[in-house]
């Protein structure tokens, strides 16, 4: 063994040593008096399975599985409650999504949207994000799901990341497929923010808003997001490639040579116009499921039934995806344990703690630090609807009693419940798709969601308070 490995072993040794002591201190010290303790022991679970993670310590799925075992054993979660999150309709939708974006790519559809898109903006790898995160804006407000809108954007972001000779599979994840996958997991966040209808709390949020006396529509939200949400946009591609930087940034030859692919494909085919129905179609009635009671996991299983049918999508394909079967188990585990933390008051404490500590204080430091805090402790969730019912009420209120302007709170608040959402690779269901294409590790993940995140939180909180001030005065 090298002395880089024995320093390495070491350095993870004493790292080790150092989370099972905080562990153990949290679990065996008494909780305060709001927590059961119940709560507080599955608070330190929660905590060093998260550590671990940012830590490097552990993949994503080991620490989750060994989280969900040491709940049970240890009776701090009955077995219905633990495994609850393996019945959630969000989860098998992004499972489901994965599979049916398989198909697309199979069945030569995929890369004939790549080379399109290639053709006319694929001089550069920057210019391959902006038109990914374009797209995301453009379709967004039809969407009130922005899991549904991951299921859209990842068979084309795998795509433009395969047909440009970036694979997972002989370790060229950097040559660009890592970037694209990064660039729309914060596409996302964006898009969630500049528009009211896309994203299910978004509306859930404003009738939350109106109990307290402020009026959100959907043209003010509009107004509001416009301005920060166009700089956003604008900044968070090159940002993104200067903190993580692709190792192909300029393809000057790769417009001639996706029409040469193009010219080589020939005609769409059989099985590209199956795929691309099957698509629209599940396309139309994602956008749809926001008016009419249409489920969109349903949508997402037949749309997968079709392509079975018609030998698109087959049982020998259905074998070779442990990723969505690793996927299913992770977050599940992890989204259970979040919810139970929040069931059980442990959010709600925490929330309370950060409100009283601002009495007394002048209400421009009380509102950036409800709106800093309200994004960092996304940390503790695996849901932004989640997080949006277990804190946002609390900080709205001990914002307007410190005397913060209330719209320019409540719309800081729920636009901050969609451009935190890639702090974290659980933070939203619609970063998980990406995080599952395994192009990022779980450190690159969390280094590079906290790095946008905070670009996004000066971007909003900076010029995006100036401006909701302006039109609102």
């Amino acid at each position: 063994m090298s002395r880089h490995h024995r320093t390495h072993d070491r350095r993870n040794t004493i790292v080790w040593i150092l989370l099972a002591a905080s562990a153990l201190s949290i679990w065996f010290v008494p909780p305060p008096e709001a927590l059961s303790i119940e709560a507080w022991r599955l608070f330190a679970v929660f905590l060093t399975t998260i550590l671990s993670i940012v830590l490097g310590l552990l993949p994503i799925f080991t620490a989750s599985i060994l989280a969900l075992s040491t709940t049970v054993l240890t009776g701090l979660l009955s077995t219905k409650e633990a495994y609850s999150g393996f019945s959630q309709s969000f989860i098998l939708l992004i499972v489901v999504a994965f599979l049916v974006s398989r198909a697309v790519v199979k069945s030569g559809l995929g890369k004939r949207i790549a080379m399109l898109i290639i053709r006319k903006f694929g001089r550069s790898t920057l210019g391959l994000g902006y038109s990914m995160m374009a797209t995301d804006i453009l379709i967004a407000p039809a969407f009130p799901s922005n899991t549904a809108r991951s299921g859209v954007l990842y068979p084309i972001v795998q795509s433009l990341a395969h047909d440009s000779g970036s694979k997972v599979a002989d370790g060229t994840c950097r040559k660009l497929g890592a970037y694209l996958m990064m660039n729309s997991m914060v596409g996302l966040s964006i898009s969630s923010s500049m528009w009211f209808t896309a994203m299910a709390a978004n509306p859930v949020g404003a009738e939350l808003a109106r109990e307290l006396g402020v009026n959100i529509t959907f043209g003010s939200w509009f107004a509001a997001a416009l301005l920060p949400g166009l700089i956003a946009f604008v900044l968070a591609p090159p940002v993104l490639m200067k903190v993580y930087p692709p190792e192909v940034k300029h393809t000057p030859d790769a417009p001639q040579k996706a029409q040469e692919v193009l010219d080589h494909m020939g005609p769409v085919h059989r099985n590209e116009w199956i795929t691309g129905t099957v698509f629209v179609s599940m396309v139309v009635l994602w956008a749809l499921s926001g008016i009419s009671p249409i489920d969109k996991t349903a949508v997402a299983f037949a749309g997968l039934g079709v392509l079975m049918v018609a030998k698109i999508f087959t049982m020998e394909d259905m074998r070779g995806q442990g990723e969505a079967l690793t996927t299913l188990l992770w977050f599940a585990v992890l989204f259970c344990l979040s919810s139970y933390l929040n069931k059980l008051g442990v959010m709600e404490y925490i929330g309370t703690l950060i409100a009283s500590g601002v009495s007394g204080i002048d209400w421009p430091m009380v509102y950036v630090i409800l709106i800093v805090s309200y994004v960092l402790i996304h940390y503790l969730f695996v849901s932004q609807t989640a997080h949006m019912l277990a804190l946002f009420g609390v900080f709205l209120e001990v914002g307007i009693n410190a005397g913060v302007p209330p719209e320019l709170l409540a719309l800081m608040l729920l636009f901050a419940t969609n451009f935190n959402a890639a702090i974290t690779p659980q933070g939203s269901s619609a970063n998980v798709i990406f995080v599952s294409s395994e192009y990022m590790t779980s450190k690159e993940l969390y280094r590079n969601g906290l790095i946008m995140t905070m670009l996004n939180l000066a971007v909003f909180l900076g010029i995006g308070t100036f401006w909701i001030l302006l039109i609102s005065g």
